[in-house]
């Protein structure tokens, strides 16, 4: 069990470096919100250690980065999933 917010930060912080995991997958591995993951990992993480703090703003950026590139595939999944489907009736 998470004691305190610090604790979580890190937690956070660890669990996205070494899963190089996006804000979504790190809140549904621990359970909670996205807007507290991102919090702990923006507002947070940087006070308690700056190091690990530099290591997930890059995970982070990269991930900003690819946002348009998993979107359009999902949305091109998405669409070759409807198709199928009618294609099947």
């Amino acid at each position: 069990m998470i004691n305190t917010d610090k604790e979580r930060a890190v937690l956070f912080g660890e669990y996205t470096v070494e899963h190089k995991a996006t804000v979504r997958a790190t809140a549904k591995a621990f359970g909670v919100s996205k807007s507290t993951v991102h919090k702990d990992l923006t507002y947070v993480l940087p006070k308690l250690s700056p190091g690990l703090f530099r290591k997930v703003r890059a995970i982070l950026e990269e991930n900003k980065e690819q946002r348009h590139i998993r979107g359009g595939l999902a949305t091109k999944h998405k669409y070759e999933s409807v198709h199928e489907k009618q294609q099947q009736k």
